[in-house]
């Protein structure tokens, strides 16, 4: 009896195999609660249809709740990482979140800046957990080394705000436009700020989210405010618009997308534990709810990422 060793057709031939996704290098945080850093990336790159190349910055210590603590790797990790892949795969797209130290930012914009057409989506969460001595050497390096390489930077209004215009003193709160100007000082194209209080109309109060350059609002979207708290949000939303920038779309629908794809996870949470909620990146997989079924409102909760609502459409326009 003999034993045909031919391989099948096309297993062995990379010619005939079929093309791989877009790839996305996301340098985050291990984040242990899944809800944000890297797990967030992988999760929402893959929803997007795209292939996440995760490299691992710092390990953070935290519950759903909070952050106490990290372990930054040191730089020559991080750049050992992400180099190896590089010269393995092709990458159409990064995202940037959170690095953990001042000499890893600089590690991770060494590394960018022999990949400077690839469009880069970079995400500021808020550091207000971390240590004074920490934060101050982090938020300079990232403004000299890291806003010059991105396309889209991401945050919350109040975050942007503290970090591109820390001496603003104004009685009313800066535009969309100003944190565009401020930020394209550094060399940044565009903003996408979230978390925009607007004004109350009776008894309902909305948030806007705004693509913004230096000449303008270009797009965005209104979303109804609640008051339950959300952890990963902003992860999950620069994720997202970077794999859809990796395979080609325009940035202002890519924007669009991205912000449905958010509102959708947003309204599908859940909560693991006794903090905040969780975005269901995969709601999209769910099998809908039997008839007659009711989901858990969420309860009030103190968090970092925009409010939302839960179980109605909240898109305004």
């Amino acid at each position: 009896m003999s034993t045909d060793n031919t391989p099948a057709p096309g297993i062995t031939d990379p010619a005939m195999e079929p093309p791989a996704p877009a790839c996305v290098m996301c340098f985050n945080a291990s984040d242990p609660t899944g809800a944000g850093g890297l797990p967030c990336d992988v999760a929402a790159v893959a929803a997007m249809g795209a292939h996440a190349l995760p490299v691992t910055t710092t390990i953070l210590m935290r519950d759903t709740a909070e952050i106490f603590d990290q372990h930054a790797l040191d730089a020559d990790s991080v750049t050992e990482q992400a180099r190896y892949i590089l010269e393995d795969v092709t990458v159409v797209g990064f995202k940037v979140g959170f690095l953990g130290s001042a000499e890893n930012v600089s590690a991770v914009a060494e590394v960018l800046s022999d990949y400077a057409e690839v469009p880069l989506v970079a995400y500021m969460p808020s550091l207000s957990w971390l240590e004074e001595d920490q934060q101050q050497p982090y938020l300079d390096a990232y403004r000299e080394l890291i806003l010059p390489a991105t396309e889209v930077l991401v945050g919350n209004h109040k975050t942007l705000t503290d970090f591109l215009l820390p001496e603003w003193d104004s009685e009313r709160p800066p535009s969309a436009r100003e944190l565009a100007v401020a930020a394209a000082e550094h060399g940044t194209r565009y903003v996408l700020v979230t978390g925009v209080m607007l004004a109350s109309k009776g008894t309902e109060q909305f948030i806007d989210n705004v693509l913004a350059s230096p000449q303008g609002a270009l797009t965005g979207e209104k979303f109804e405010r609640f008051d339950a708290g959300f952890v990963g949000a902003g992860d999950t939303l620069s994720a997202t618009l970077a794999a859809l920038l990796a395979a080609g779309s325009e940035l202002q629908a890519a924007v669009g997308e991205a912000l449905s794809f958010l509102d959708q996870a947003l309204d599908s949470g859940f909560r693991p534990g006794m903090g905040n909620i969780v975005p269901d990146r995969f709601f999209w997989a769910l099998p809908p709810p039997e008839e007659g079924s009711e989901g858990d409102e969420p309860t009030e909760a103190t968090s970092e990422e925009e409010p939302t609502t839960k179980g109605a459409p909240r898109r305004v326009h």
